[in-house]
Protein backbone atom coordinates (compact mmCIF):
# COMPACT_ATOMS: atom_id res chain seq x y z
CA UNK A 1 0.00 0.00 0.00
CA UNK A 2 1.58 3.67 -0.92
CA UNK A 3 0.29 6.66 -0.35
CA UNK A 4 0.04 9.44 -3.17
CA UNK A 5 -0.69 12.54 -3.92
CA UNK A 6 -4.33 14.02 -5.40
CA UNK A 7 -2.24 16.39 -7.46
CA UNK A 8 -1.03 15.00 -10.65
CA UNK A 9 0.20 18.35 -11.72
CA UNK A 10 0.68 21.99 -10.52
CA UNK A 11 -2.17 22.91 -11.77
CA UNK A 12 -5.24 22.34 -8.71
CA UNK A 13 -9.27 22.13 -10.06
CA UNK A 14 -11.76 23.66 -7.78
CA UNK A 15 -13.03 19.86 -7.09
CA UNK A 16 -9.43 18.83 -5.62
CA UNK A 17 -9.62 22.23 -3.80
CA UNK A 18 -13.01 21.17 -2.06
CA UNK A 19 -11.97 17.75 -1.37
CA UNK A 20 -8.33 18.81 0.33
CA UNK A 21 -10.56 21.90 2.13
CA UNK A 22 -12.96 19.22 3.02
CA UNK A 23 -11.18 16.29 4.32
CA UNK A 24 -8.66 19.28 6.49
CA UNK A 25 -12.19 20.33 8.10
CA UNK A 26 -13.28 16.92 9.05
CA UNK A 27 -10.27 15.73 10.43
CA UNK A 28 -9.57 19.31 12.38
CA UNK A 29 -13.67 18.70 13.61
CA UNK A 30 -12.27 15.38 14.55
CA UNK A 31 -8.80 15.96 16.40
CA UNK A 32 -10.97 19.23 18.48
CA UNK A 33 -13.08 16.42 19.44
CA UNK A 34 -10.25 13.94 20.70
CA UNK A 35 -8.60 17.16 22.74
CA UNK A 36 -12.40 17.99 24.53
CA UNK A 37 -11.64 13.71 25.60
CA UNK A 38 -11.11 14.76 29.38
CA UNK A 39 -9.98 18.16 28.89
CA UNK A 40 -11.55 21.53 29.32
CA UNK A 41 -11.57 23.32 26.12
CA UNK A 42 -13.06 26.87 25.31
CA UNK A 43 -15.11 27.33 22.26
CA UNK A 44 -12.26 29.73 20.35
CA UNK A 45 -9.83 26.95 20.72
CA UNK A 46 -11.49 24.09 19.68
CA UNK A 47 -12.77 25.89 16.67
CA UNK A 48 -9.49 27.38 16.07
CA UNK A 49 -8.49 23.72 16.68
CA UNK A 50 -10.87 22.81 13.66
CA UNK A 51 -10.18 25.05 11.36
CA UNK A 52 -6.25 25.42 11.34
CA UNK A 53 -5.64 22.09 9.43
CA UNK A 54 -7.90 24.03 6.56
CA UNK A 55 -6.05 27.08 6.41
CA UNK A 56 -2.60 25.55 6.10
CA UNK A 57 -3.64 23.40 3.78
CA UNK A 58 -4.86 26.95 1.95
CA UNK A 59 -1.48 27.68 2.11
CA UNK A 60 0.90 24.49 1.17
CA UNK A 61 -1.68 24.35 -2.37
CA UNK A 62 -1.37 27.97 -2.51
CA UNK A 63 2.75 27.88 -3.20
CA UNK A 64 2.86 24.14 -4.36
CA UNK A 65 5.24 24.71 -7.59
CA UNK A 66 6.16 27.98 -6.75
CA UNK A 67 9.57 29.14 -6.13
CA UNK A 68 11.60 28.17 -3.03
CA UNK A 69 11.04 31.42 -1.53
CA UNK A 70 7.47 31.27 -1.26
CA UNK A 71 7.71 28.48 0.66
CA UNK A 72 10.57 30.66 2.88
CA UNK A 73 7.90 33.10 3.30
CA UNK A 74 5.19 30.97 4.00
CA UNK A 75 7.60 29.34 7.15
CA UNK A 76 8.64 33.12 7.93
CA UNK A 77 4.60 33.16 8.88
CA UNK A 78 4.53 30.08 10.51
CA UNK A 79 7.21 31.03 13.01
CA UNK A 80 5.82 34.63 13.42
CA UNK A 81 2.21 33.11 14.28
CA UNK A 82 4.31 30.73 16.76
CA UNK A 83 6.03 34.19 18.49
CA UNK A 84 3.54 35.59 18.92
CA UNK A 85 1.20 33.22 20.84
CA UNK A 86 1.17 33.04 24.62
CA UNK A 87 2.95 29.51 25.50
CA UNK A 88 0.42 26.94 26.25
CA UNK A 89 0.39 23.81 28.04
CA UNK A 90 2.10 20.77 26.42
CA UNK A 91 -1.61 19.08 25.76
CA UNK A 92 -2.75 22.16 23.41
CA UNK A 93 0.43 22.55 21.45
CA UNK A 94 0.03 18.47 20.99
CA UNK A 95 -3.32 19.29 19.34
CA UNK A 96 -1.84 22.48 17.47
CA UNK A 97 0.93 20.32 15.62
CA UNK A 98 -1.86 17.35 15.16
CA UNK A 99 -3.71 20.02 13.45
CA UNK A 100 -1.04 21.59 11.43
CA UNK A 101 0.36 18.04 10.45
CA UNK A 102 -3.05 17.40 8.89
CA UNK A 103 -3.05 20.83 7.30
CA UNK A 104 -0.12 20.13 5.45
CA UNK A 105 -0.70 16.10 4.64
CA UNK A 106 -4.16 17.61 2.61
CA UNK A 107 -2.58 20.60 1.43
CA UNK A 108 0.13 18.58 -0.13
CA UNK A 109 -2.72 16.30 -1.84
CA UNK A 110 -1.88 13.13 0.29
CA UNK A 111 -5.33 12.80 1.60
CA UNK A 112 -5.54 9.17 2.48
CA UNK A 113 -2.34 9.50 4.59
CA UNK A 114 -4.22 12.47 6.53
CA UNK A 115 -6.85 9.81 7.18
CA UNK A 116 -4.69 7.38 7.99
CA UNK A 117 -2.33 9.37 10.43
CA UNK A 118 -4.56 11.19 12.02
CA UNK A 119 -6.88 8.11 12.87
CA UNK A 120 -3.81 6.53 14.34
CA UNK A 121 -2.93 9.71 16.76
CA UNK A 122 -6.11 10.11 17.22
CA UNK A 123 -7.14 6.58 18.53
CA UNK A 124 -3.31 6.50 20.61
CA UNK A 125 -4.27 9.78 22.17
CA UNK A 126 -7.44 8.67 23.41
CA UNK A 127 -6.28 5.28 25.06
CA UNK A 128 -3.17 7.32 26.80
CA UNK A 129 -5.24 9.73 28.59
CA UNK A 130 -8.34 7.32 29.10
CA UNK A 131 -5.25 4.62 31.13
CA UNK A 132 -3.05 5.63 34.56
CA UNK A 133 -0.34 5.72 31.85
CA UNK A 134 1.54 8.83 32.79
CA UNK A 135 -0.47 9.48 36.15
CA UNK A 136 1.64 11.07 39.36
CA UNK A 137 -0.83 8.87 41.50
CA UNK A 138 -2.34 10.64 44.40
CA UNK A 139 0.55 13.17 43.96
CA UNK A 140 -0.21 16.82 44.80
CA UNK A 141 1.09 20.05 45.52
CA UNK A 142 0.86 21.47 49.08
CA UNK A 143 1.18 25.25 50.49
CA UNK A 144 1.56 26.11 53.93
CA UNK A 145 2.01 29.47 55.48
CA UNK A 146 3.67 30.07 58.75
CA UNK A 147 4.22 32.96 61.63
CA UNK A 148 7.84 34.11 60.72
CA UNK A 149 8.90 32.89 64.79
CA UNK A 150 7.68 29.53 64.09
CA UNK A 151 10.31 27.18 63.49
CA UNK A 152 9.57 24.90 60.53
CA UNK A 153 12.24 22.59 60.82
CA UNK A 154 10.76 19.06 61.54
CA UNK A 155 7.10 21.05 62.47
CA UNK A 156 4.99 18.76 60.65
CA UNK A 157 7.04 15.47 60.18
CA UNK A 158 4.21 13.66 62.38
CA UNK A 159 1.58 14.64 60.59
CA UNK A 160 3.34 13.70 56.88
CA UNK A 161 4.08 10.57 58.63
CA UNK A 162 0.46 10.05 59.13
CA UNK A 163 -1.15 10.90 56.26
CA UNK A 164 1.30 10.56 53.37
CA UNK A 165 3.25 7.91 51.83
CA UNK A 166 5.87 10.97 49.99
CA UNK A 167 6.38 14.15 50.86
CA UNK A 168 9.39 16.84 49.69
CA UNK A 169 9.77 20.42 50.29
CA UNK A 170 10.35 22.24 47.20
CA UNK A 171 10.80 25.50 48.24
CA UNK A 172 10.38 27.99 51.19
CA UNK A 173 10.03 31.50 51.07
CA UNK A 174 8.96 34.82 53.15
CA UNK A 175 5.64 36.87 52.41
CA UNK A 176 3.76 39.46 53.32
CA UNK A 177 6.86 42.04 53.81
CA UNK A 178 8.78 38.82 55.46
CA UNK A 179 6.26 38.37 58.42
CA UNK A 180 5.04 35.22 56.92
CA UNK A 181 6.80 31.67 55.73
CA UNK A 182 5.19 29.76 52.59
CA UNK A 183 6.24 25.86 52.83
CA UNK A 184 5.86 24.70 49.30
CA UNK A 185 5.52 20.61 49.18
CA UNK A 186 4.78 18.01 46.73
CA UNK A 187 3.00 15.19 48.62
CA UNK A 188 1.15 11.89 47.98
CA UNK A 189 -1.41 11.11 50.05
CA UNK A 190 -2.22 7.92 51.44
CA UNK A 191 -5.96 6.47 50.17
CA UNK A 192 -7.17 5.38 53.11
CA UNK A 193 -6.66 9.15 54.49
CA UNK A 194 -8.84 12.30 54.53
CA UNK A 195 -7.43 15.47 52.61
CA UNK A 196 -9.90 17.69 55.08
CA UNK A 197 -8.28 15.30 58.08
CA UNK A 198 -4.83 16.78 56.53
CA UNK A 199 -5.23 20.19 56.06
CA UNK A 200 -7.22 20.69 59.53
CA UNK A 201 -4.26 18.86 61.07
CA UNK A 202 -1.29 21.29 59.37
CA UNK A 203 -4.15 24.52 60.65
CA UNK A 204 -4.00 23.36 64.50
CA UNK A 205 -0.10 24.01 64.13
CA UNK A 206 0.26 26.71 61.95
CA UNK A 207 -1.79 29.06 63.78
CA UNK A 208 -4.68 28.82 61.60
CA UNK A 209 -2.98 30.69 58.54
CA UNK A 210 -3.85 29.68 55.21
CA UNK A 211 -3.22 26.12 53.47
CA UNK A 212 -3.94 24.96 50.06
CA UNK A 213 -3.45 21.62 48.40
CA UNK A 214 -4.09 21.08 45.03
CA UNK A 215 -2.48 18.98 41.99
CA UNK A 216 0.64 19.24 40.68
CA UNK A 217 0.77 21.42 37.39
CA UNK A 218 3.18 19.16 35.22
CA UNK A 219 2.23 20.85 31.89
CA UNK A 220 4.93 23.73 32.83
CA UNK A 221 7.32 20.95 32.82
CA UNK A 222 7.54 20.99 28.73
Amino acid sequence: MTFSSIFTTDNITIVQGLIVTGVALVLGLISSLVYRFKSYCSKSFAVTLTIIPAIVAMLIMMVNGLATGAGIAVLGVFSLVRFRSQPGSSREILAIMLSMAIGLACGGGYITFAVFAAAVVCIVWLILFSTPFGDNGNKKELRIEIPENLDYEGLFDDIFKEFTTKNEVITVKTVQMGSVYELRYHISLKRDKSEKAFIDAIRARNGNLPVSCGRVKNDTEL
